[in-house]
């Protein structure tokens, strides 16, 4: 995939693609804070860089520090968090229960104190594997079997920016952030690897092959523009 890195004007990098499959101006902001634009093949490179330049705000607003996690916050698809002050205690514990991600902190520290968030989002994250390592497997397993694809084997990962990943020995890697997705979402990217599983790139031949399996490709590939694999929550990127 062709791509050039340019600088902003507040000198931030950024990375221009030319997709083939483009109809229109991209911008994105990953987990990891590297922000991209894709464009089609017949723009200039240019004018990605003119459209990063004109969302500037809106990449301030993408590199600010994560959504604080609140007592309440639904966590994946069967947890919620509680997050409460606890007289007598000396340091933040958390742990899950069933189906709830439950933290405690001492009085004097605030729930929105970097203690009490570092301890609430591991904790998250623990459910969420739980979850992951539970319900994907077997819904690629169903997946495969509806759709007569085959697999190596299929693991759980916290990954930074990718929702999954096969290789060329249809070894399966699935992000335990999914289990943040909407359900429809979800079989999106299972069943985006899956038809890896038999192309490994994405051009025409890839994303046709997709679509004899899932008909709706084009609006969920638009739908899953709008999430990031965080505990935060969903953002809309900007299009041109």
């Amino acid at each position: 995939m062709a791509f050039k890195s340019f600088r902003l004007a507040n000198d931030q990098p950024v990375n221009i693609y030319k997709r083939r499959t483009n109809r229109s101006l991209r911008l994105s902001v990953t987990a990891d804070g590297a922000i991209r634009v894709s464009i089609p093949l017949w723009a200039s490179y240019a004018s990605g860089l003119a459209f990063a330049q004109s969302r500037q705000t809106w990449i301030t607003d993408q590199l600010q520090p994560a959504t604080v996690l609140v007592s309440g916050q639904a966590i994946g698809k069967a947890h919620h968090l509680r997050i409460y002050p606890s007289s007598g205690a000396t340091k933040v514990r958390s742990r899950v229960l069933g189906t709830e991600v439950v933290v405690s902190h001492p009085a004097a520290l605030a729930a929105a104190s970097p203690a009490v968030q570092q301890s609430a989002e591991a904790a998250c994250v623990r459910a969420l594997r739980r979850e992951a390592e539970t319900l994907l497997p077997q819904r690629l397993a169903s997946l495969a079997e509806k759709h007569g694809f085959s697999y190596q084997s299929v693991a759980i990962k916290r990954l930074k920016s990718r929702w999954g990943s096969c290789d060329q020995h249809t070894n399966i890697i699935l992000n335990l952030f999914l289990m943040q997705l909407p359900w429809e979402c979800i079989d999106y990217v299972l069943l985006h690897e899956l038809t890896h599983t038999r192309v490994l790139h994405h051009g025409p031949g890839f994303w046709g092959a997709m679509a004899q399996v899932l008909p709706t490709v084009p609006r969920l590939r638009q739908a899953m523009r709008g999430y990031r694999p965080v505990l935060g929550g969903h953002v809309p990127e900007p299009v041109a």
